[in-house]
């Protein structure tokens, strides 16, 4: 069981490293195709500090192409097996729930659903069969139209409100309320001043109650501030932006670059335990429940 690792870090936030076995993933697709690569990478991943390794096989970019379960599974599945086995918490980035079944068969405790159980009707009942935790994620449409659908009168209050109806339906359909984690889709049906607005009021999506995951890493509109115009220059803002959901008190950030985020929630924890921030607004005392995962003393999109 892995349920009780899920529940609180040390330092409070959970540091979930990306590992995209993709062609067209934005930031890094091409990297780590290779099966070899790609585990090469997730050992680096684990030794810079990940407690999460967050593994996907389909970039979910705007406007990228889709893939079959199988195709996913052909890129990704030798990948979950083998970094199943170092210890480490594994999630992986599927919206598929054929994909799911086999992730947490091979070892895997996370399903990191970007669609938030839209892309496959099947999805929440298998989430509810297998037990595991569920990162249940805001978005609008697909990667095809998902840029068409991003207006809002209040970005914080509307995302909220919808990531609360679909945990109403993941629910009504046996998922296990404390197995879900919420993501409030940085990047996904949101132009650069939505994101900036979602993150100066995460508190709206936090007060749902349920532990909250942040993905902004390399993502577009850190362009407002980065050093340069290349995904990687966004890293040192990645890293400030961990500082700051840190601070809020989030269950985890998901990024590329894992030591400089390991760096920035320490320097946050020495300083809430030096009474900085009091008592964090964030949900990660929220329980993320039981999983029922085979091979569970292993192991949440670009």
């Amino acid at each position: 069981m892995v349920t009780r690792r899920l529940l609180r870090h040390p330092h409070g936030t959970f540091v979930m490293g990306i590992l995209n076995v993709t062609p067209d993933s934005f930031s890094d697709g091409g990297k780590w195709t290779d099966v070899d690569a790609a585990i090469t990478r997730g050992y680096r991943l684990i030794k810079d500090g990940a407690d999460i390794i967050d593994i996907g096989g389909e970039s979910t970019r705007p406007g990228a192409l889709p893939l079959s379960a199988d195709q996913e599974w052909d890129r990704i599945g030798a990948v979950v097996r083998a970094l199943a086995h170092t210890g480490t918490l594994i999630s992986v980035d599927t919206y598929h729930a054929d994909t799911a079944r086999r992730a947490v068969e091979a070892g895997a405790s996370i399903i990191n659903d970007v669609t938030g159980g839209s892309g496959d009707r099947a999805m929440f009942s298998t989430i509810a069969a297998l037990g595991c935790a569920y990162i249940l994620q805001h978005t609008r449409g697909t990667p095809e139209t998902m840029n068409s659908l991003a207006s809002y009168e209040s970005v914080p209050r509307e995302v909220a409100a919808e990531l609360a109806a679909s945990i109403r339906r993941a629910v009504a359909l046996g998922v296990n309320r404390g197995n879900i984690i919420v993501d409030p889709g940085f990047g996904f049906a949101k132009n650069s001043e939505h994101n900036w607005d979602l993150a100066a009021h995460l508190h709206e999506v936090q007060a749902l109650g349920q532990p909250v995951l942040i993905g902004v890493s390399r993502k577009r509109f850190l362009a407002d501030v980065a050093a340069g115009s290349a995904p990687e220059a966004r890293d040192d803002a990645t890293a400030a932006l961990t500082t700051y959901f840190a601070a809020q008190g989030v269950w985890g950030v998901r990024v590329h670059e894992v030591a400089a985020s390991k760096a920035a929630i320490r320097t946050t924890a020495k300083l809430r335990e030096a009474g900085a921030f009091g008592d964090p607004t964030g949900a990660f005392e929220a329980p993320v429940g039981e999983t029922n995962a085979r091979g569970s003393s292993a192991g949440a999109h670009d």
